[in-house]
């Protein structure tokens, strides 16, 4: 049974209104964004649509893994299913929120994802992303560290089809390339378990950030000598995808400093 924590207390609903306030203020962002191409003759809006939607590849699908939390299969932590779980909708992803608060240690990461239909790149809003991760020790919660429930979250997509998490540096253990999971569906309501998923799939963490976060060795312990000793192309799940479907799957760095990184993601559904 699910430990349920008071400040969790109504759980999507409840989730559901704070976002809806927000997304009312993204929206009059993405109105002006769309005010500056209407002022473009008609010819050079057409090419820029035409521009936008060549390079809006659909993005890869690709395994969940063995550790999605999502109640398709056993975890041996207090829940096998997060995403039935009060407090899951969250955008600061750090803390556990099932039983244990403990934050995850490691260098934060500011995440901005964009969802856009693949035909046509147009943002998709209100759908529902789920990310989960490794934390610096390579360890997934719930899983390899099952006390633990942090590092896992589900925001919904604004008007301009944004969603944005505050995470960490996942850490890399031997086997796999460091990396980010995340499941799309058509809305909060969809998120019971990973058997809806629109798409699921997986974001590559550029080589320098993972190196500059590598550095600490004690908050990543072992991170250093496993990313030095593999690669991108010997990954089993990135290994089949071509040089563009990479490139659209792999994190641009959009910020750095004070001891933290920004970076951006588009993701195109099909």
């Amino acid at each position: 049974m699910i430990p349920r924590d008071p400040a969790h207390e109504g759980g999507l609903a409840r989730d559901l209104a704070a976002l809806d306030a927000l997304g009312r203020r993204d929206a009059l962002g993405w109105i002006g964004g769309a005010g500056v191409l209407a002022l473009l003759p008609a010819a050079s809006r057409s090419r820029a649509a035409e521009e936008q939607a060549a390079i809006c590849l659909a993005a890869p699908a690709e395994t969940a893994g063995p550790f999605p939390a999502d109640g398709t299969n056993r975890a041996p932590g207090s829940s096998s299913n997060a995403l039935a779980a009060p407090g899951i909708v969250r955008s600061d992803i750090r803390a556990s929120f099932i039983g244990s608060t403990r934050v995850a240690a490691g260098l934060p990461l500011d995440l901005t994802l964009t969802l856009v239909d693949a035909r046509g790149c147009a943002p998709l809003a209100g759908r529902a992303v789920y990310v989960w991760q490794s934390d610096a020790e390579g360890l997934y919660s719930l899983y390899s560290a099952p006390e633990e429930s942090y590092l896992r979250g589900v925001q919904r997509t604004d008007a301009a089809g944004r969603v944005r998490f505050t995470t960490i540096v996942p850490g890399c253990y031997a086997g796999r390339y460091p990396h980010i999971h995340v499941q799309v569906f058509a809305g909060l309501d969809a998120v019971l378990t990973g058997r809806d998923a629109l798409l699921t799939s997986q974001l590559i963490i550029p080589a320098e950030m993972a190196r500059v976060a590598y550095a600490d060795a004690a908050a990543y312990p072992g991170s250093a000598g496993s990313f030095a000793r593999f690669s991108l192309a010997r990954d089993y799940v990135f290994a089949d995808n071509n040089p563009a479907e990479l490139a659209a799957m792999t994190l641009a760095v959009t910020g750095q400093g004070r001891g933290r990184y920004a970076a951006q993601g588009r993701i195109a559904l099909a």
